[in-house]
């Protein structure tokens, strides 16, 4: 996998599930009600098994309202325009649905017309698709503010958008948000994504405090201005053009006082449009590609992921239905956010042959016992500090 640029740091498919949702869905919405003491509007299930194969690669899809009051994710998978390469994006939207209402189409056609209809990734010129991939996100999220500004309401809406590009042998990554894109390498999960978010201790989250800081913003509890928990989506208009109204509406709703605002100097945007970059060779190891939202990652680790979808494939063979049970089973695990999920099976793999895959019980011991050693060896570096 090559990173094209260390500097950046800084039709819709749909259709209806083919088995019996209902039935399954208001068990787990009374189940969760129950536990959980909230209500919510609806879980559903929203899948689309139209696009079923594209050049030897068979692609599935799913959308699963989890327990929130509104679905404001979504997925667009789209093999026209792009000469040979597919199209695939998750969408995470946040404070509304609007923004993914308006990005889902113009990102699309914004691309195909920034890419020539694919001759830009045929080329294979890393710089290229990079300068070209930059410009077509910057240039959507420019109108989408445009179009939340004129709206004449208050719109905070945005959304994380992750999209790939997908050949039999090769797949570009454009990334921002949350979301998370991995494959599985003969069995072996491999993540390709890191998560644009303002805290942590790893190198992407110091890199988004870093710059943020520097723009002017601070952090509270991983939150942007103690707001908002990723750090790069489209739209946000708070962030963006707006940030001095965010500072005087702060004021109002006592979150803080003119003395704290009249300190603030702002230097650029809090969060940003600025996509990571990817390339990844597809050798013949490659069996699958995984992209899903934060909703299904935040619950299941990248192993467990990909070896559920693995043993689906092996009993059935079927990419749609291991695409609608992997979002049933992540719901399962508590999931309470939407979950998107897109599937690409590449079409290289013989289900049938393949054993059954079990849990990594090594694997598993050993993260317990890395975490184990981590946590100590943090209570005697509090203890030294303290002496």
């Amino acid at each position: 996998m090559a990173l094209l640029s260390p500097r950046l740091q800084q039709s819709p498919l749909y259709g209806s599930c083919r088995c019996d949702c209902n039935s399954y869905v208001s068990g787990r919405v009374a189940r969760a009600r129950r536990q959980s003491k909230r209500w919510c509007s609806a879980i559903a299930v929203d899948s689309s098994p139209a696009l079923s194969s594209v050049s030897g690669i068979r692609w599935g899809s799913s959308k699963l309202q989890g327990l929130r009051t509104e679905m404001e994710d979504d997925v667009v998978i789209r093999s026209e325009g792009f000469g040979g390469f597919t199209f695939a994006a998750v969408f995470d939207g946040h404070a509304g649905f609007s923004s993914v209402e308006f990005i889902r189409d113009d990102l699309y056609k914004e691309c195909v017309t920034a890419l020539k209809g694919g001759l830009v990734l045929a080329d294979r010129n890393l710089n290229a698709i990079r300068d070209t991939l930059c410009e077509a996100f910057q240039s959507v999220d420019a109108k989408l503010l445009s179009r939340l500004s004129e709206t004449g309401t208050e719109d905070d809406s945005g959304s994380t958008a992750t999209v790939i590009f997908v050949r039999s042998d090769v797949m570009f990554i454009s990334h921002i948000g949350d979301s998370c894109v991995a494959i599985s390498r003969s069995g072996k999960a491999e993540v390709l994504t890191n998560p644009h978010r303002p805290y942590g201790s790893n190198r992407m989250s110091l890199e988004e405090i870093k710059r943020i800081r520097a723009a002017g913003g601070w952090i509270v509890d991983g939150r942007i201005c103690g707001d908002i928990s990723v750090s790069r989506a489209f739209g946000d208009i708070r962030f963006k053009t707006k940030k001095n109204e965010m500072l005087e509406k702060g004021v109002l709703e006592g979150r803080w006082n003119q003395k704290f605002i009249s300190r603030v100097q702002f230097k650029g945007d809090l969060v940003t449009a600025v996509p990571d970059i990817y390339e990844m060779d597809l050798g013949p190891d490659v069996e699958f590609i995984l992209l899903a939202s934060d909703g299904l990652w935040d619950y299941m680790k990248s192993y467990e992921a990909v070896t559920f979808v693995r043993n689906q494939l092996r009993q059935h063979g079927d990419v749609q239905m291991a695409c609608e049970e992997l979002a049933r089973v992540a719901l399962d695990q508590k999931s309470e956010d939407n979950i998107s999920i897109v599937i690409a099976d590449l079409g290289r793999t013989d289900w049938k042959k393949l054993p059954v895959q079990g849990p990594n019980y090594l694997f598993e011991v050993s993260q317990a016992f890395a975490t184990v050693a981590f946590v100590s060896l943090g209570i005697w570096i509090s203890s030294l500090l303290s002496l």
